[in-house]
């Protein structure tokens, strides 16, 4: 198997992990059962799809997942700091999405059900049997 094939994998895991996570964000709370800390298995997987496609290597598929997830805690952790010029970043969409608002100790399961379903998935992208020719 080839890298561009691993990376049509990843690419697709990718979109469809995109839609889900702005369907959520969307409709969060309007739907009942969403709860708010859902979301973070999102955030966690996109960063590791997107990771991968970059650097897709076997050394790789259980690198990103744990420095995404500890990149992840972190920005959760900077919440709690509010300076003029994180809260100018955090005033944008993007910034909200990206550095969030409010820390949440309920955010951190969600972050490593993310990590732990993502690092599966780059397993079964992979397919250990099929390594890619260099």
């Amino acid at each position: 198997m080839s890298l561009k094939i691993i990376r049509f994998r990843t690419l697709i895991a990718l979109v469809i992990t995109l839609i889900i996570g702005l369907l959520y964000n969307k409709y969060r709370y309007t739907v009942p059962w969403l709860n708010q800390e859902l979301g973070g298995i999102f955030y966690v997987m996109f960063w590791c799809l997107l990771t991968f496609l970059i650097i897709p290597t076997h050394r790789t598929i259980w690198k990103i997942p744990l420095w995404v997830l500890t990149i992840t805690c972190l920005i959760e952790f900077l919440q709690l700091w509010k300076t003029p010029f994180l809260d100018y970043l955090r005033s944008f969409w993007w910034g909200k999405m990206v550095l969030g608002n409010v820390f949440n100790w309920a955010d951190f399961p969600y972050y490593f059900l993310g990590s732990m379903l993502t690092w599966l998935g780059l397993k079964l992208i992979w397919n250990v049997k099929d390594k890619p020719k260099k």
